[in-house]
């Protein structure tokens, strides 16, 4: 008890130390620490992290029981773990960059001065609902990426060119079977079809049901490693789904898809105008899982 009391004593002692740059660094510390577990947790590296908490465990009990022989061992093959770990999760570890190259620096740090009217339309929305539900009766399959904060030109530059006004229409023509643009991804930027047939990074998240198809897969994949909101329609069962921060949420009805892309462009709206100390304080709240 006495020890517990010490350790408080020696701990409040150094408050009146803290200044307002340690808060500083101790949020964007917090931050950050939290980032790298969210990432860990929607990859494989979250399987290894358990095995290697199970490593650290008997490394440390050895230490305790004096077990020099299994220390030396351990710290002989340290090294190479190192480099064989960074060989094994390349790909995560490529991802886990280009997202954070997609990342406008301006505006994690700073204010943004992108105008909301950036953002898209309420007649847009319509139009997406109206032709995700109608292409949804005849099973028609889609895959439609809606571009946020973070640039997708690296996926721009992989499909066709259409750069035509969103319409239900346009976007059921795009995706009706057997022609030239139906295979692939629709990129969305504002209220605007970009292009069309773009390929998509597919999630290699080991947790997703192997029920899904490769243009869900898809659809979780540029949501892992962008902030985009992409609708879904199964050429399977029909059923329109919406992924976004690595979940998948279905959604039963046209009520339901407005809700969630008007939810979450108008978050993507308001993130322009967030700096990094207002979102430490404010926090990300819990991924919504349907």
């Amino acid at each position: 008890m006495n020890i517990i009391t010490s350790l408080m004593r020696d701990g409040l002692s150094y408050f009146p130390h803290i200044e307002f740059l340690n808060v500083i660094e101790i949020l964007i510390i917090a931050y950050i620490v939290y980032e790298i577990m969210a990432w860990i947790t929607k990859t494989r590296a979250w399987t290894l992290l358990k095995g290697l908490l199970i490593i650290v465990g008997f490394t440390i009990a050895s230490y305790l029981l004096h077990f020099d022989v299994i220390l030396w061992i351990m710290g002989r093959i340290a090294t190479i773990a190192v480099t064989a770990l960074i060989i094994i999760f390349a790909p995560e570890l490529r991802k886990a960059l280009e997202q954070l190259g997609n990342k406008n620096i301006m505006n994690i740090f700073a204010f943004d001065s992108k105008s909301s009217e950036d953002g898209m339309s309420e007649r847009t929305v319509d139009e997406l609902i109206n032709a995700a539900f109608t292409m949804s009766k005849p099973k028609t399959g889609a895959l439609i990426v809606i571009e946020r904060n973070e640039n997708l030109a690296y996926i721009e530059k992989t499909g066709i060119l259409i750069n035509g006004i969103v319409s239900s229409q346009l976007l059921i023509n795009i995706f009706e079977h057997n022609t030239p643009l139906h295979d692939g991804a629709v990129l969305i930027r504002g209220n605007t079809i970009v292009s069309a047939t773009c390929y998509l990074p597919l999630s290699e998240n080991m947790r997703i049901s192997k029920d899904l198809g490769t243009r869900h897969r898809a659809a979780i994949g540029i949501s892992e490693v962008s902030d985009s909101v992409t609708i879904v329609v199964s050429e399977e069962t029909g059923r329109v789904s919406v992924a976004i921060g690595g979940n998948l949420i279905k959604v039963n009805d046209g009520e339901e898809l407005k809700k969630e892309l008007s939810v979450l462009l108008e978050d993507g709206k308001e993130a322009k105008n967030v700096s990094l100390l207002s979102k430490l304080l404010k926090g990300r709240g819990n991924d919504k899982d349907k």
